[in-house]
């Protein structure tokens, strides 16, 4: 059974389940927004300003999902310092269970339809042989910008939780929990760090309500001002004892403090606490963006896969 619309909550709980069962059996396959974590942050910061642009289709089998695509069409967003950003492209999200892997070759059959004549993207994962073969034959290419010394590609890193070490603030520094600080604080938290973005109280509030969100598991940390200086979300996989840390970052006045560190562990003992064996957290991994690998790798986490971007020119058919 195949379906195509735009996409819902619903739909994201939906594919949230086909990422646990591919996590549980070949978690090198899971790509970079095909996580149960990804896919929650993903809809909840931008529904409300993007929504309008997003496309998708289910594929079921046996009453089961077993494969989607999310195709993310040209859209204008106002940000949150009032400038517009224009996306002209087409960008596809999508994820299909290894035992019904030839069904790849509809999602990219749909994507084409969905979005002829315009440039395409998409991330499939480096370990997905098969995947990368069909999205050669359908003439997508490597994308020499993202694969580059300074490219786009990411990796997702993955570490046990059976020996964390105690978290350590600067003086004066203070965890505190999105539920404590309230959600002006978390979402003036995630700005600080990345600036201007589509991203406000009322997307906030859609991702509060995605499931898998905690607010007892979205980490903050105040500095002595009273800035929000770091910050965190985990996503608790509770079927595979996962947590995945998405997204975090940390106010560039209060970098090289040791704040990003402390996030990370101390956000891995409250999930161990939470019933957690597992965490990961993915980054960038082209040689030339080392400043984040670097802190996972110091923080005990080592890469588990990665994706290979590819596009499709925009004069293509």
């Amino acid at each position: 059974m195949t379906t195509s619309e735009l996409v819902t909550a619903a739909d994201v709980e939906l594919m949230q389940g086909l990422a646990q069962r591919v996590t549980a059996t070949h978690p090198e396959l899971v790509n970079s927004d095909a996580s149960f974590g990804e896919l929650a942050w993903n809809w909840g910061r931008a529904h409300t300003a993007q929504g309008s642009s997003w496309r998708r289709r289910l594929w079921s089998s046996g009453g089961e999902l077993v494969a989607w695509g999310w195709a993310q069409l040209p859209c204008s967003v106002r940000l949150s310092d009032g400038t517009v950003a224009n996306a002209t492209g087409a960008y596809l999200a999508y994820q299909v269970h290894p035992d019904h892997a030839d069904l790849v070759d509809e999602v990219i059959d749909w994507f084409d339809a969905t979005a002829p004549g315009l440039e395409r993207t998409v991330l499939p994962g480096a370990s997905d042989g098969f995947a990368l073969e069909r999205w050669a034959a359908h003439g997508y290419v490597p994308d020499p910008d993202g694969q580059g010394d300074t490219g786009s590609w990411t990796q997702l890193n993955q570490r046990d939780l059976t020996d964390v070490e105690p978290p350590k603030l600067p003086g004066g520094y203070t965890f505190r929990t999105a539920d404590e600080a309230g959600e002006e604080a978390a979402v003036r938290a995630h700005l600080n760090a990345w600036g201007p973005r589509a991203y406000s109280v009322e997307a906030y509030r859609d991702l509060r309500g995605t499931n898998g969100y905690r607010g007892d598991l979205h980490v903050l940390v105040e500095a002595p001002d009273g800035t929000m200086a770091s910050s965190a979300i985990m996503w608790l996989d509770g079927a595979n004892r996962t947590v995945e840390f998405e997204p975090m970052g940390t106010h560039p006045d209060h970098r090289r403090l040791g704040l990003g560190r402390a996030v990370l562990l101390h956000g891995m003992r409250l999930a161990r606490e939470a019933g957690a064996v597992q965490a990961t957290v993915a980054c960038l991994g082209a040689p030339g963006h080392p400043a984040a690998r670097e802190l996972y790798y110091g923080a005990g986490f080592r890469e588990l896969c990665r994706d290979v971007p590819l596009l499709k020119p925009a004069t293509a058919a």
